[in-house]
């Protein structure tokens, strides 16, 4: 089991900044990709960002490609996502996940965490 605690997110103006973490816990060595995920109102979940655990490469999806960033810290155990010039349409809960060695999908979720972007 992986237990991943999520914290940050909030409100901020359009062109603000926020970073997001996700501390795990658990069986943490058993992780082969984190990523973000966000779902705006009425839309589908879609992936943000994610990260090798191990090689530590990176994926950011193109809609926020030159805006937000992930990261992790090996102390810590945390992944984070930074988020620069927020805009409007990357109002959502977003959440952090976990893809298991040997799994093909991300089977550990973390709480959520609202972020609005005011225009």
């Amino acid at each position: 089991q992986v237990q991943l605690v999520q914290s940050g997110g909030g409100l901020v103006q359009a062109g603000g900044s926020l970073r997001l973490s996700c501390t795990t816990s658990g069986r943490a060595f058993s992780v082969l990709l984190m990523g973000w995920f966000r779902q705006a109102p009425g839309k589908g979940r879609e992936v943000v960002a994610a990260i090798n655990w191990s090689t530590r490469s990176t994926y950011v999806a193109d809609s926020t490609k030159g805006r937000f960033t992930i990261s992790r810290d090996n102390v810590e155990n945390t992944v984070y996502l930074q988020m620069n010039n927020l805009k409007p349409e990357d109002t959502a809960v977003y959440y952090c996940a976990a893809q298991p060695r040997g799994s093909s999908r991300y089977e550990y979720w973390g709480q959520g965490t609202q972020v609005t972007v005011s225009s």
